[in-house]
């Protein structure tokens, strides 16, 4: 039997093209999805993978989803914690209530999905877990102090959660994407993304396979010695 793989915000972007691949590679996926009904059906009625709604900030929505999934399919072996939204202002525009929809949505839902999931996996004695981080969270950004927090928040949680794992087989990883080619780049103003594509030594936006393949590494069974990293996969931009 396929391995089950749930992937948060799959039904768009880099979810899309994550739970795609992750398809391709013979895992039976899940995607997830909070608000665009049509987005996701059109999703399933292209890719074959089924959506589940829910909100993955909310911890019993999240308990109540994965214990659904398991009991359906069985046991989710392979997680991606890829939601994340933007509210994006100075810090002297941005309200409290900005601040934690983002904190909210981008860690917490990492921490509710890890939460529901990690016993499992240590019963199993495997599992694979991948966090989408960000170059905003590990170089910073201005205008976004609450989604560079939260993506920054990701990195140190990998590491740390990494460590609980390590020795019942479970691995958790994280990937940090440059500029990506997504409907929420695409929202930038032109003159502004001419100038961060200035500053990609490649020259050009990533695209969502790029991250796509890294996430099909990273969840391989195979991939049992990779545990506690961030692959930084933007093109150049950003190296430490």
């Amino acid at each position: 039997m396929s391995r089950v793989a749930l992937v948060t915000g799959g039904t768009r972007g880099i979810g899309e093209a994550i739970s795609a691949a992750l398809k391709t590679a013979g895992r039976t996926v899940i995607a997830t999805y909070i608000g665009n009904k049509t987005a996701a059906e059109n999703f399933t009625a292209v890719h074959g993978i089924e959506t589940i709604k829910f909100d993955a900030s909310d911890y019993g929505q999240t308990i109540d989803a994965v214990r659904s999934i398991t009991n359906r399919l069985g046991p989710i072996e392979i997680l991606v914690n890829n939601a994340g939204i933007t509210r994006d202002a100075t810090i002297t525009g941005m309200t409290r209530d900005m601040w934690e929809i983002v904190i909210d949505t981008n860690l917490g839902s990492c921490f509710n999905l890890c939460k529901a999931t990690f016993d499992g996996m240590k019963n199993r004695q495997f599992g694979r877990i991948v966090n989408i981080g960000s170059i905003n969270g590990q170089a910073g950004q201005y205008g976004q102090v609450n989604y560079a927090a939260a993506k920054s928040g990701i990195h140190g949680f990998t590491k740390a959660l990494a460590q609980e794992g390590a020795r019942f087989g479970i691995t958790v990883n994280a990937i940090a994407p440059g500029y990506i080619d997504t409907d929420m780049v695409r929202a930038v103003p032109p003159d502004v993304l001419k100038k961060i594509v200035t500053r990609i030594p490649v020259g050009r936006l990533g695209k969502a396979n790029d991250i796509a393949r890294g996430v099909v590494f990273l969840t391989a069974d195979e991939a049992d010695f990779v545990t506690g990293s961030t692959i930084s996969i933007n093109g150049g931009q950003h190296m430490y």
